[in-house]
């Protein structure tokens, strides 16, 4: 991995954490850039791109952006900044309309990793919560995994439907300083951004139509197909039993994708009052014509706050009894409670040996090098090189506890220091990347590369693992490493592109939306509210 500067590294491993002796690579002069070479040239799968804005110039470009701005207030998609005073402000979802390019050989190579990584995932959480071999055997350290927040003692012994538990994962890549796609995070609780990924594809049909006309992008849309039959193949019950999307409710921050999905998914949009668990432990959902069974339940609501029989017993958002009725068997969970477990940033430093441990294959993605303060040596390590490092909170999502070192003031570190060394197993830390970078659109219509990286998605059903093609790209603000939307970015279409085929003549694949196309109804306005029961 590209690092701010060389980094002597100890030679000594915790179980099979990979901590190599010395780092060869050293940051490149320059970010890589992802639309041109290095010679200023477009690369081969963004030439059609390039002669498109050519065309259209900087006026008629910034005129497609304010287009785009229009349409997502149209839709009502807001996001709310972490660091706004205002409780709760409107803001237009951040959106580049100049899309990220993806060649088509590099997307087959990223998609066959993401679905090898799931897949092992998976069966590290039902180790985890079963047999607990890979404890045993220290391919984890077994501290790591019991002295987590997300593990979940009660659920010792459960199995669910086909023996899912992590059934979307939202996976954060980014490119290593070699232009190879590498794990930077895995999400496995209640990955969000799907619908950003749909809204934005909807919109930059809308307001570019032409460069989908002159290149062969993959469609996205087909997500929702591969989300929707995964959800249906966990059905315990008869086909008059719901399957719903349960939510926190309007005050959460990711409402709006809540209600997009259901809605598109045609499934009911509920919260937690407006279920119950009956005495023979069965879900039922109240609606307008009296209790209906529930048997498939794909949950937005956090572990702690699922069901208040077992988590936060003050929660108003969650089931009571909600686990009780799973582990009898009565109800599937997408995703599963306790899968937190494996997404802990901790965990994710054994990932490439966890693949090895559960599937004897290699790892197709590599990770970020981590060092886990857990282990004595590499936290003397971590304290030592601070400056040089980005640590992260191992609980923490959305950016936040993140220090970039080579970005905070020295004087600062010593505060993280003392938060390190009060918790050091809650910390983890990884050398500085320099990000790739991709052009962006300013305000005055100039073109400003910016650092991104890519939020990817991917269901696990019993026939397979499935990813998006493409998924949700973030922007960071100019001169910024943090991609995160919570934390100021903002967000690119991700086209991948099939430079295979001849771009804009006849057979060449231009996908149409199977949700979106031509024929189809209008998106819908998610703000009105839920609905009980679109049927």
């Amino acid at each position: 991995m590209a690092v701010e500067a060389p980094i002597e590294r100890p030679t000594r491993t915790h179980g099979d954490l990979p901590v190599p002796g010395r780092c060869p690579e050293t940051a490149p002069e320059a970010p890589l850039d992802e639309f041109f070479d290095s010679s200023g040239q477009p690369r081969p799968h963004a030439a059609c791109l390039s002669a498109f804005l050519e065309d259209l110039g900087s006026a008629g470009l910034l005129g497609r952006q304010v287009a785009a701005q229009r349409q997502l207030a149209r839709l009502g998609v807001t996001f709310p900044l972490a660091s706004d005073p205002d409780p709760d402000p409107e803001r237009i979802w951040p959106f580049d309309v100049l899309p990220r390019l993806v060649a088509l050989a590099e997307w087959e190579r990223l998609a066959a990793g993401l679905a090898q990584r799931l897949v092992a995932l998976n069966a590290f959480v039902a180790d985890c919560y079963g047999p607990q071999e890979a404890l045993r055997a220290k391919v984890v350290p077994p501290e790591v995994v019991l002295g987590s927040r997300h593990f979940e003692p009660a659920l010792l012994g459960t199995s669910p439907p086909a023996g899912i538990w992590t059934h979307v994962a939202g996976t954060d890549v980014v490119r290593d300083g070699s232009g190879q796609f590498a794990v930077l995070e895995d999400n496995l609780r209640v990955p969000s951004g799907a619908a950003s990924m749909l809204v934005n594809r909807q919109v930059s049909k809308t307001v570019v139509p032409e460069a989908f006309r002159e290149a062969s992008v993959l469609p996205v849309e087909p997500y929702l197909d591969a989300l929707g039959e995964g959800l249906a193949a966990f059905r315990t019950g008869s086909d008059d039993d719901l399957a719903v999307l349960l939510t926190p409710g309007p005050a959460n921050p990711a409402w709006f994708e809540h209600v997009f999905l259901a809605r598109q998914l045609g499934i009911p949009l509920v919260e937690g009052a407006d279920l119950l668990v009956d005495d023979q432990d069965r879900l039922q959902a109240r609606t307008v014509e009296g209790l209906r069974p529930v048997d498939v339940v794909y949950r937005r609501v956090a572990d702690d706050y699922l069901d208040p029989e077992l988590g936060r017993p003050d929660s108003l958002v969650g089931v009571p009894g909600l686990l009780r009725s799973w582990r009898a068997g009565r109800v599937a969970l997408a995703n599963a409670p306790g899968t937190g477990v494996a997404d802990d940033k901790a965990v994710y430093a054994f990932v490439p040996a966890i693949i090895r441990f559960f599937l004897d294959e290699e790892p197709i993605l590599a990770n970020v090098p981590t060092w886990w303060c857990g282990d004595p040596e590499q936290c003397r390590f971590v304290l030592a090189h601070l400056a040089e490092l980005v640590v992260k909170p191992t609980t923490e999502g959305g950016g936040y506890g993140v220090v970039v070192g080579p970005d905070v003031p020295r004087a600062s570190l010593t505060a993280v220091a003392a938060r390190i060394q009060q918790n050091p197993a809650g910390w983890v830390a990884q050398p500085t990347l320099e990000l790739s970078t991709t052009p962006s659109l300013t305000g005055d219509g100039t073109l400003q590369a910016r650092r991104v990286d890519l939020r990817t998605f991917t269901v696990l059903t019993p026939a397979g693992a499935t990813s998006a093609a493409g998924g949700l790209t973030r922007v960071a603000p100019f001169g910024s490493r943090v991609v995160n939307s919570s934390q100021g970015g903002s967000s690119k279409d991700t086209w991948v592109v099939d430079d295979r085929l001849p771009a804009g003549r006849p057979g060449a694949r231009v996908l149409p939306s199977p949700l979106l196309g031509p024929g189809r109804p209008a998106p819908l306005d998610p703000r009105p509210g839920r609905t009980q029961d679109p049927r």
